[in-house]
């Protein structure tokens, strides 16, 4: 198909920004709807912290390239029509109230902010109901106030440790990541004051476990600290503590349902040990490998010289997410903006404004650290979040899903809709209570330092200049923004950080027609952590790494291989791929060097080189009208597998996976040859044919889905990229709804797939 035409909703993009002015009124421009909102706050807190900026400064390209404002016909670059087409199947109901709302499929994106933060998870204190405590010394003092018959009797239960830090009880399940040497204690009690002492010893929250194993032979270590929950595995003899603030972000919630989740975790667990290790796996006429083995970040990898072909066994619909926003905000004064000269609010491209200015202090998300944990105040309301687009992955113990374009209103009722609050380009939510373990809808949670006021407005994830965001501002009427859309899954680049290829968007809306032109002006680099309490961070320290009028590099996604010291290491390469008609091209880069546009290499087809080839160019290493995707290593299947959507707009997900006549082992794997890179193999082998992974249903509205990825390391070691079968999709659903409704706009549904 040559083009694909999308309806448009009726009403405009209008960005709420923060003033010092009492009220402020947007209009989309045309005279016929306008938003009038306060911006008092009536929580005084401390003086604004200081952020200090660091300026990277790069080249200006003036020349126009037009985005495609579908995610699902990249480098089709139509523009988003408002005629009704029913072959595309989007049709959006104009909004009964002046609302701020996004055309159907696109990734509008937002005014994002970013700020050099503390790192995540030092210093930042205990929480009690995502309420910040004290940072005492830990003492010797008496013990907790549990029952003496601590588990199964206790499971989930919540306590304050001697040191006043709060800890929920887990029992059953141990976890990989081990801080030594090993400890002997006298009690469990006795454990988790050594898990305090070491928070206050490194002057950090290092320690976030405690498991304490009574039947251990006397005078054996029995006390183990642990530095992540990432990695659970059956216990049975186990008594754990878990600090209160990292169960809630590792979505172990203290609640009614929290022991049947536990126990669904255990028995996950267990179930994986053992059927993990005793499925040969073999499909090989050669000789096998002695027996399945385990390396070191808990990987089970198969047997045999052969790859596995991977088959669909099951699947199972969770259903729409659900949101679940923080109660608390950073109450920080935001620095004055900058005034753009009448030169530069013209519409259309101008790349000075990416290139030529600082980050914005307005945009980002603010990291709760020593420095900001004092300003932490409550929200009036619970804000009402509808969201476009949903990408994400696994970083530093939690599971973040990132979204383009997204609207905040007012608390939102069956019976009444919410008020307008704000609207921002980008935001990103972490999943709580990992619900879709015992195959129930998804529950997603903005953090505390995503709230720009006490009445539920967002700072944006992902964060624009100066330039951009004042250009906002002044054109906020008027139909013109930049926008940064994340539209690929999360990229690991080590143990604590992922990357993100963001494209930067210039939206121009005729405010008569409302017909949208989105224009790519090139991209950027996202530095991702997460962990800490404020939410997941972006930072861009490249205002934009690659230019318009080339390939658009990383904005599809791409795929991290490790090098021989292993997964979460900082050796390696990143791959990253680009979308043309036709297919997909590659590239590639030291991990160390993903800033230096230099350092860089591209495939020819033939041999890597350092010059980088047009968006003519056929050198595809996967063919076909690709739309979304991600591409991973399973262990289990001694191989690459692709995940993807077409362009066709038939909501079904397909596969295919990397037909090499050989097992492909990683470097750092047992057996694995250390000086080779086994993403190589995706350039040298071809792929199987397209097959059928999972078939989703239509939105309310009747319309495709889009924005379709795979959360990897969602289920642990069943997880496929963990050499266990089950994987976790996510995918947008449009509803034909008012954003500000209870359904939303836009639905975010989930399901899982068992590939045996």
């Amino acid at each position: 198909m040559s083009s694909m035409h999308v309806q448009a909703s009726k009403a405009v993009p209008i960005l709420a920004t923060a003033t010092n002015a009492p009220f402020a009124e947007l209009s989309n421009g045309n005279g016929t709807a306008s938003v009038t909102f306060s911006l008092e706050n009536n929580n005084p807190g401390p003086k604004p912290v200081e952020l200090i900026l660091q300026d990277s400064r790069q080249p200006l390209r003036h020349d126009a390239h037009p985005v495609n404002p579908h995610h699902g016909s990249h480098h089709k670059h139509t523009k988003l029509s408002t005629s009704t087409d029913a072959s595309a199947g989007v049709v959006a109901e104009s909004p009964a109230t002046p609302v701020a709302t996004v055309p159907h499929g696109t990734r509008i994106a937002r005014v994002a902010r970013q700020v050099q933060t503390v790192a995540s998870n030092l210093n930042d204190g205990a929480y009690q109901s995502w309420v910040l405590a004290g940072f005492s010394h830990p003492t010797a003092a008496a013990g907790s106030s549990l029952s003496t018959s601590l588990c199964p009797a206790n499971n989930g239960t919540v306590f304050r440790s001697s040191s006043g830090i709060t800890y929920q009880t887990i029992c059953g399940v141990d976890y990989g990541d081990n801080i030594r040497p090993f400890l002997l204690v006298s009690s469990f009690e006795a454990c988790i004051q050594k898990c305090d002492a070491h928070n206050y010893n490194t002057h950090g929250v290092t320690c976030v476990a405690a498991l304490f194993a009574p039947n251990r032979l006397s005078g054996k270590d029995d006390c183990y600290l642990k530095s992540s929950i990432a990695h659970p595995s059956f216990g049975p003899t186990i008594e754990g503590a878990i600090r209160y603030s990292v169960a809630q972000s590792a979505h172990l919630q203290a609640s009614a349902t929290s022991t049947s989740l536990l126990a669904s975790l255990s028995s996950t667990s267990r179930a994986s040990s053992h059927s993990s290790l005793s499925n040969s796996r073999t499909s090989s006429t050669s000789s096998p490998r002695a027996s399945a083995t385990v390396s070191p970040p808990g990987v089970t990898y198969g047997t045999g010289s052969s790859v596995v072909a991977p088959r669909v066994a099951s699947s199972k619909l969770h259903g729409p997410s659900e949101n679940r926003p923080t109660s608390q905000y950073i109450q920080y004064d935001n620095a004055q903006g900058i005034t753009l000269p009448k030169s530069l609010l013209q519409v259309g491209v101008n790349g000075d404004l990416s290139t030529g200015y600082d980050i914005s202090p307005q945009t980002g998300v603010l990291d709760v650290n020593i420095y900001t944990q004092n300003a932490l105040a409550p929200l009036r309301n619970t804000p009402h979040i509808s969201r476009d687009g949903g990408r994400g992955g696994y970083l530093n113990g939690q599971h973040i899903f990132m979204f383009c374009d997204t609207g905040s209103y007012s608390t939102t009722t069956l019976a009444s809709n919410g008020d307008f609050l704000d609207f921002v380009s980008s935001s990103v939510a972490v999943d709580v209570g990992m619900n879709a373990l015992a195959g129930n809808p998804i529950h997603l949670q903005d953090g505390i330092g995503e709230w720009s006021d006490n009445v539920g407005r967002q700072r944006s994830f992902a964060p624009l200049t100066q330039g951009e965001q004042a250009y906002n501002i002044a054109m906020q009427g008027q139909g013109q923004r930049y926008a940064l859309w994340v539209e690929s899954s999360l990229i690991p680049l080590d143990a604590a950080t992922g990357i993100i290829y963001a494209p930067i968007v210039y939206d121009n809306v005729n405010t008569v027609t409302r017909e949208a032109v989105f224009t790519y002006t090139g991209n950027t680099l996202l530095r991702i952590t997460a962990g800490g309490r404020g939410g997941p961070v972006a930072q861009r320290p490249i205002r934009k790494l690659f230019d318009q009028d080339e390939p658009e590099w990383g904005v599809p996604g791409g795929l991290r291989s490790w090098g021989p010291s292993g997964i979460g290491g900082t050796d390696g390469r990143v791959y990253l791929f680009a979308d043309v008609s036709g297919g997909l091209l590659m590239a590639r880069v030291a991990a160390d060097s993903i800033e230096d546009r230099d350092a860089y290499e591209y495939w020819t087809g033939e041999s890597w080189t350092t010059i980088m080839p047009s968006v003519t160019s056929k050198a595809y290493f996967i063919e076909g009208p690709i739309m979304d995707i991600d591409i991973f290593y399973s262990p289990r299947h001694m191989t690459f597998i692709a995940v993807y959507l077409t362009i066709y707009a038939d909501s079904t997900f397909y596969y295919r996976y990397l037909k090499a006549p050989h097992a492909i082992v990683p470097s750092y794997a047992p057996g694995g040859d250390k000086n080779s890179d086994c993403a190589e193999y995706l350039l040298k082998y071809g792929w199987s044919d397209e097959q059928v992974l999972y078939k989703a249903k239509p939105g309310l509205a009747g319309s495709f889905i889009y924005s379709g990825g795979v959360h990897t390391r969602y289920f642990g070691s069943d997880d496929i990229v963990n050499g266990g079968t089950r994987m976790l999709l996510s995918w947008t659903a449009p509803t034909g709804q008012n954003p500000a409704s209870a359904v939303s706009e836009y639905q975010i549904v989930t399901a899982e797939v068992n590939l045996a």
